[in-house]
């Protein structure tokens, strides 16, 4: 099952610390899903301001429960960084037909 994470950083002060605190592991733990065949898209969010303020993952599990055990995993979650979060169900359409080469993406 294909779901889009939608994750959104709070607001306050500190907002941007726990962000930079929580990064390394986020970045790790979403190298571990990558190589497990599980992240299939990721991306850091961006406010007006120029500053990351979210994230945006793609992913892939074989059930609602394996994606749930994720999530009370994932560092953006348990510290505190995402405010919000947004799941939804999701089914890309021939996903293959997206993998372009390297040099596709380095040339724009």
């Amino acid at each position: 099952m294909q779901f889009l994470i939608i994750g959104l950083d709070g607001d306050d002060p500190e907002a941007k610390q726990r962000r930079l605190a929580a990064r390394p592991k986020h970045i790790e733990m979403g190298d571990a899903l990558l190589a497990d065949g599980n992240l299939w898209y990721g991306a850091a969010l961006f406010g007006d301001d120029g500053q990351m303020n979210g994230s945006m993952y793609l992913i892939d599990f074989e059930s609602e429960d394996k994606l749930h055990e994720w999530l009370s995993k994932e560092p953006y979650i348990i510290g505190d960084v995402w405010k919000t979060v947004e799941v939804r169900k999701a089914n890309v359409r021939e996903p293959w037909q997206f993998n372009r080469p390297r040099e596709f993406f380095e040339n724009r």
